[in-house]
């Protein structure tokens, strides 16, 4: 196998499930790996696992997020490949619920990711080479009840990626947006025993992203859908 594209990825919203995954595998692949959350504590032993750095980031205010890029280009240098993992969400009827915390939960979406997906841009367009992924949800493409705010949300990050994909693809840099369908597998929700690989293994997610950023710039995917096997579409 060819050497592994990109050396150094920041994932912005780290933690448990794919976060975690996806750090190990670029780490296995020679990446250094970068790690961002708001609760920086709940990555220490991640950290320790595969030798990060740590940094805490609001990756819905613009300050910080200048601030997060600005830190990791004076440590590691400018990352060639980003990944976008945070999303909130506030679940109610959309009688009840508050439109502050609506608001908070859109920016943490889509908002942040605009701000991520910019700050990335403006390092990987001089080298026209660089990989931004962006982590959505079954609501990226389909609205539940009692699930707005999280269905803007994940609609709003979609758009961006799709308008990103079309700026920035041809001058160098992959943008892939990835649809998660269905329930991500973890300690606390393990396969029912009836019910084998009836969500998502996190191990499995991180082999199909690293699996894109292989991918030959002559067939590049912008976004691909992952389910279980029996999981309805």
């Amino acid at each position: 196998m060819s050497r592994f594209p990109y050396a150094t990825a920041l994932i912005v919203g780290a933690g448990p499930g794919i976060s975690a995954a996806v750090a190990r595998a670029l780490t296995d692949a020679g990446v250094r790996v970068a790690l961002a959350a708001r609760n920086v504590a709940k990555l220490d032993a991640l950290a320790t696992e595969i030798g990060a750095r740590v940094f805490t980031v609001d990756a819905a205010a613009p300050d910080s997020v200048a601030q997060l890029f600005a830190d990791i280009d004076a440590r590691l240098g400018p990352p060639d490949l980003v990944l976008y993992n945070a999303s909130a969400r506030v679940r109610g009827a959309i009688v009840d619920l508050d439109p502050q915390e609506v608001r908070k939960a859109i920016d943490v979406s889509a908002f942040g990711g605009f701000l991520v997906v910019q700050q990335a841009a403006r390092r990987m367009l001089p080298n026209r080479h660089g990989a931004i992924l962006l982590t959505g949800a079954t609501a990226s493409v389909k609205g539940f009840a009692l699930s707005s705010s999280f269905a803007i949300g994940k609609f709003g990050l979609r758009g961006l990626a799709q308008s990103a994909a079309r700026e920035l693809s041809p001058q160098g840099i992959h943008v892939a947006h990835f649809v998660i369908d269905g329930a991500v597998r973890s300690p606390d929700r393990p396969d029912p025993d009836a019910h084998p690989d009836s969500t998502l293994d996190p191990d499995a997610i991180a082999q199909t992203y690293l699996s894109v950023l292989r991918q030959p710039r002559s067939a590049w995917a912008s976004e691909i859908e992952l389910r279980p096997w029996v999981e309805k579409f």
